[in-house]
């Protein structure tokens, strides 16, 4: 099992990480998951040994791993750019860790063809890495990461570098082939849908911390705190948190406010609504379908909101 406790990394002054705790159970898939600069890059960077904590710890089954360096570790690690080398064919790519650990050719080039076809590239052996799309570059790095097999797997934005059509293809591919491996795998993500659909668990980071964490399905509903509603896409106000769906214009609605932006998506539209209430003023983000009325910039407006649905907030600490 892997223990982050208390890691903390600071850079003259800036603190990258600062006291996260974090355990990966033996099998599990954890996501991290959160905007730019949250620190997850580190996080991955600090457990593989990598980047030198400031203060705090990493661990595997309760072993300090202080002073282990990183090809002894046993993680495996695939960054969102790939990393591969263009003068290599495919199955070199996948060989090329095996062969600087020592496997003689005939073995690594059997333990890499198995993982090409693990994937789905059987017969992409010989073929160069710059004629592959980024979906099968992305399976190439993958491969590599795994050919050494790994008691830890980590990927850094794996699917970031595709467009969103491949990007949601390939996301529950990428679950189901981590979870038949059955390894431990800590992935980070800026994606909501990437880190719900592959994690057992999300952790939502935020200014280098962790601000919650637990099964995917009740992060998602219940929110703890303001910041990590906002960062889900949750409209917050008067210390509840609730989904945009969960919102409707209704002229007997207890928020009255100001459409300031209104945004075309697919089969509905969202409205900006500023609402003044004291001492606060939230903006606030409505759906609103296709068949009914639809309001102006600058229209007032109320909004009605579920009660069943809203979400209470930790009071801020």
């Amino acid at each position: 099992m892997l223990g982050v406790a208390s890691v903390t990394v600071q850079y003259e002054g800036h603190c990258a990480l600062d006291g996260v705790d974090l355990e990966v159970g033996a099998g599990e898939i954890v996501a991290v998951l959160g905007p730019s600069g949250a620190g997850k890059s580190t996080l991955l960077r600090v457990i593989a040994g990598l980047e030198l904590p400031t203060a705090g710890t990493v661990s595997w089954g309760g072993a300090d791993l202080a002073g282990v360096p990183p090809h002894r570790r046993q993680v495996g690690l695939m960054f969102q750019d790939h990393a591969l080398f263009p003068h290599r064919n495919v199955i070199a790519n996948v060989a090329f860790g095996l062969r600087m650990r020592g496997a003689g050719r005939a073995q690594a080039s059997a333990r890499a063809r198995e993982l090409l076809a693990l994937v789905g590239l059987a017969g992409y052996e010989t073929g160069r890495v710059q004629d592959l799309s980024g979906g099968e570059q992305q399976r190439v790095a993958l491969a590599r990461a795994l050919a050494p097999a790994p008691r830890l797997l980590m990927l850094d934005e794996p699917l970031g570098s595709l467009d969103r059509r491949l990007r949601d293809e390939l996301t529950l591919e990428l679950r189901d082939l981590l979870t038949g491996l059955g390894l431990t795998v800590l992935v980070v993500t800026h994606d909501h849908d990437e880190a719900f659909a592959i994690g057992d668990r999300v952790a939502v980071m935020r200014a280098g911390r962790v601000d919650q964490i637990g099964a995917a399905a009740a992060v998602w509903r219940r929110p703890a705190t303001a910041e990590v509603a906002r960062f889900l896409g949750y409209n917050v106000f008067d210390g509840v948190a609730a989904r945009p769906e969960h919102l409707r214009l209704d002229a007997r609605g207890s928020l009255a406010g100001v459409v300031t932006g209104v945004t075309f998506r697919r089969e509905h539209f969202l409205l900006r609504v500023r609402v003044e209430r004291e001492p606060d003023v939230a903006l606030i983000t409505v759906v609103v379908h296709r068949h009914d009325s639809l309001p102006d910039v600058g229209d007032g407006v109320r909004v009605a909101v579920d009660r069943d649905a809203i979400v209470k907030l930790a009071a801020p600490s």
